[in-house]
């Protein structure tokens, strides 16, 4: 209530609107204020007045009976929308029992696929031309790497419901996923995690045998990502350095020996850490839509650690991330095109979201989550491959010369 004024004491009870008052019963109260009187029959007439203002109790939310008598709004939260089966695209054409799992696994969201692929393909494009390689061999490795970053990312999703069953019924967002709304059960989420894994078993396979070696323990970061939600507010920390992994694979990937290979070796963790600041930078943004349920369920996360101090916090990660971009280039050789491309477009791609982005807007995180994939990863992949394709050229010009 906005105010409450004592205007005279007394047990009874009897309630009256504003215009029943206005007529001399009560004087000095405007409409469209709403005053409730309690009276009683005694000899010395006292009553106590409660006025609130008509913002707080609202004709939407309060009701006056025929004999005058205030009901109050009630006090039982609305019933949120129950699940109801998408009729409209990729997952309106599956069998009814697919659904729940290409929910499970994001089918129809898949811009967390395209997070984890670019560390893939900036890794395979820098190191390209340090051993020259062809661009078939290039787009093929790419292929692969994507084709890998759709099931993991699955297997990902899996894990994390699994891990968040008992947490996800209280987020709004999360409430009605598979796993959270019984659609699947904890049982056969296992079993479905076990068998993408298989998958992606199959597809690292087709990589020279020490991706093998390199990429087994980025499942540790897999399996603990969740877990670092309930210990500490800095679980992108934690996602970073799972999404970050694909910025070494691509130099095993392409025969880049970085064990023996100096360059490369500082190259690949210069990306990587990059890449760790780009992923803390976006899912802080993406954090922010869940921001108020995750306080409510006990999640912690860096948006809620510096919730006012957001848009500092986002500046220098995206400086963090461009300086460690540049440096992976020094060491790897590479040419203007880089850092023009995709250093400068960084930049000023980052700089645009973090100063447009609102973080009080639900739907505005989300637009700038997905399209600053595309915008960041673009120019930082376009940058890449430019600076790939003027170093192939001109090895190809100096091939004919000799």
């Amino acid at each position: 209530m906005s105010s409450c004024r004592l205007l005279f004491r007394l047990p009874a009870c009897r309630a009256f609107s504003h215009k029943a008052l206005g007529r001399g019963v009560v004087r000095g109260l405007t409409a469209p204020r709403l005053l409730a009187v309690e009276t009683y029959n005694r000899s010395s007439h006292h009553c106590v007045a409660y006025h609130a203002s008509a913002k707080l109790l609202s004709p939407a939310a309060t009701a006056v009976s025929q004999d005058h008598t205030v009901v109050p709004p009630s006090s039982s939260p609305p019933t949120p929308a129950p699940y109801s089966p998408p009729t409209t695209g990729l997952l309106s054409l599956l069998p009814a029992s697919w659904v729940p799992y290409a929910e499970l696994v994001r089918i129809d969201k898949p811009t967390g696929a395209y997070y984890l692929f670019f560390p893939c393909l900036w890794s395979t494009l820098m190191a390209a031309p340090m051993v020259g390689a062809s661009p078939l061999a290039v787009v093929g490795t790419s292929l692969l790497f994507f084709s890998g970053a759709l099931v993991m990312r699955g297997a990902g999703c899996t894990i994390n419901d699994l891990w968040d069953r008992n947490l996800d019924p209280h987020v709004t967002r999360t409430r009605l996923r598979p796993i959270a709304r019984r659609a699947i059960t904890p049982f056969q989420g296992l079993v479905f995690t076990g068998a993408q894994l298989f998958a992606g078993l199959a597809i690292l396979l087709q990589f020279p045998l020490e991706c093998f070696f390199y990429a087994t323990p980025s499942l540790l970061f897999v399996a603990a990502y969740p877990l670092a939600k309930r210990v500490t507010y800095y679980p992108q920390f934690v996602l970073g350095l799972t999404f970050s992994w694909g910025a070494i694979m691509g130099f095993p990937a392409l025969g880049v020996d970085l064990l023996a290979n100096s360059s490369a070796l500082t190259a690949a963790g210069l990306l990587y850490t990059s890449n760790v600041a780009w992923t803390v930078l976006y899912d802080m943004i993406y954090a922010h839509m869940d921001i108020k349920d995750d306080a409510k369920a006990g999640i912690k996360s860096i948006a809620l650690k510096h919730d006012s101090q957001t848009k500092q916090v986002l500046t220098g990660l995206a400086i963090t991330q461009v300086a460690l971009l540049a440096g992976a280039g020094l060491a790897s050789g590479a040419g203007p095109a880089f850092f023009i491309g995709s250093c400068g477009g960084a930049l000023i791609t980052l700089g645009v979201m973090i100063k447009r982005v609102d973080l009080k807007n639900v739907n505005d995180c989300w637009w700038w989550f997905v399209n600053g994939c595309w915008l960041t990863g673009g120019v930082i992949s376009l940058g890449l491959a430019t600076d790939y394709a003027v170093k192939y050229v001109l090895e190809e010009d100096r091939d004919k010369s000799a």
